[in-house]
């Protein structure tokens, strides 16, 4: 009734039985592969001898003559060559023959003893150098294991950097440096995430904390009064809630991708222009769009928030009377979308830092805008493998083009796909 209980746990085990340092499981090792091509080489060579011909060896006299010789018929005979008389050696032949091979198991065994304390000395010795062997080369994986260990948040600028030749360890140690350089990269941008997004909560935080206690304080305060700081409150409520839900958009579009799907992104774009034409109609902007079919995969609620991210933008950073140019378009088997506006000057070595969370040129506390736009854009184009390119353009304003990769897999275009005139114009 055991049995299988055994027979299951035999595996757990066996393992427990195997020894916990990988040196000394390689000193077995070679131990074992010693041990075994030892007893092969044996094996060859027992039958290399047993097998190979056996001599004929003629006994001589003292003055040097052969005991054994052979007659005119080529018959052997035993006895002195001046002797007269001769015997038939048939019968003598025959227990040299037997005696010779007696001799020759006895050599044989003699051959194996010798062997077998041979191989046993040099297993001995085997495992000796094996043990040596295996600390030398886990010497520099234990070396690259110490500087792990020491390396924390605080000295995430520390490497490994092995010097060696390009061998499998110098490959896990650059390997390893790359990983470190990558996590103190996504470290540096956390801390500074942190920091900024503190900032910005602060900030509202405090000008409510400074309505309420203006509200409380004020004896004189009329219901005007209480009605203006509530609207305000509201207002940063508002503000706050924006902020929240771009820093769970941002946070998520880090993530990575759960999902892909078609989409177009004439369909979207064209979409997010009519929900922002009230705003741009406002502002006094024109709008020209130049909608053509840009198909590819990936997550459509979140290329729909980098195509209004950029449309926001472009609005919200422009000049009265300015302009926004919007294009969809298919290059090259990859979608397209290119957002250019009018605006401020913007200094060309500035705009990759635009891309940065809470970063802003011309910041103005209490604009409503928390410098999460572009940061969400970049976010969600990086979780979809595009390739974002970014310049200012000449007299002031931004263009922005962001190229979707092309899909791996046939995918018959949409049907029913809206377009725009090309240069059609929102007053």
């Amino acid at each position: 009734m055991r049995l299988p209980t055994l027979v299951a746990l035999s595996p757990a085990f066996a393992r427990r039985l195997l020894p916990g340092r990988v040196r000394v499981r390689l000193t077995l090792l070679y131990g074992v592969l010693f041990v075994a091509s030892g007893v092969v080489l044996l094996a060859i060579t027992n039958l290399l001898v047993a097998r190979s011909p056996a001599n004929l060896v003629l006994v001589k006299d003292r003055a040097g003559e052969p005991v054994l010789a052979p007659d005119a018929d080529g018959r052997l005979y035993l006895g002195y060559p001046e002797a007269n008389s001769s015997v038939h050696l048939n019968d003598i032949t025959q227990q040299l023959r037997e005696q010779a091979l007696r001799q020759h198991e006895v050599e044989m065994d003699h051959l194996l003893v010798q062997s077998g304390i041979a191989l046993a000395i040099m297993a001995v010795l085997s495992i000796a150098l094996g043990w040596l062997i295996a600390g030398r080369v886990l010497h520099p994986l234990r070396t690259m294991t110490g500087t792990i260990q020491r390396i924390s948040a605080r000295n995430m600028h520390e490497r490994l950097a092995v010097i060696g030749p390009a061998d499998e360890l110098k490959d896990l140690a650059d390997t390893v440096d790359g990983l470190l350089g990558r996590l103190e990269t996504a470290l540096d941008s956390h801390k500074r995430f942190v920091a900024n997004a503190a900032h910005e909560l602060r900030t509202p935080l405090t000008l409510e904390h400074a309505l309420l206690e203006e509200s409380l304080i004020d004896r004189d305060a009329t219901r005007e009064s209480f009605r203006s700081n509530f609207e305000r409150l509201l207002d940063i409520s508002k503000q706050q809630a924006r902020l929240l839900e771009s820093l769970l958009t941002l946070s998520s579009s880090e993530r990575g991708l759960d999902h892909r799907e078609p989409f177009d992104l004439g369909d979207i774009a064209e979409e997010i222009v009519e929900v922002s034409r009230p705003e741009t109609r406002r502002r006094g902007l024109r709008v020209e769009t130049t909608i053509g079919p840009a198909v590819a995969s990936g997550d459509s609620a979140l290329v729909e928030r980098l195509v209004a991210n950029l449309i926001d933008n472009a609005t919200d950073y422009n000049t009265p009377g300015g302009h926004v140019e919007i294009t969809t378009r298919t290059e090259a088997g990859r979608a397209v979308v290119r957002v250019a506006n009018t605006g401020p000057e913007v200094p060309p070595e500035q705009v990759e830092r635009l891309f940065e969370p809470f970063q802003r040129l011309g910041r103005v506390a209490g604009d409503g805008h928390h410098g999460l736009g572009l940061s969400i854009v970049r976010a969600i184009a990086t979780a979809h493998d595009a390739v974002i390119a970014a310049h200012a353009r000449p007299g002031g304003g931004l263009v922005v083009e962001i190229s979707f990769p092309p899909r791996t897999d046939p995918l018959q275009q949409p049907p029913g796909i809206a377009q725009l005139d090309d240069a059609s114009t929102i007053r």
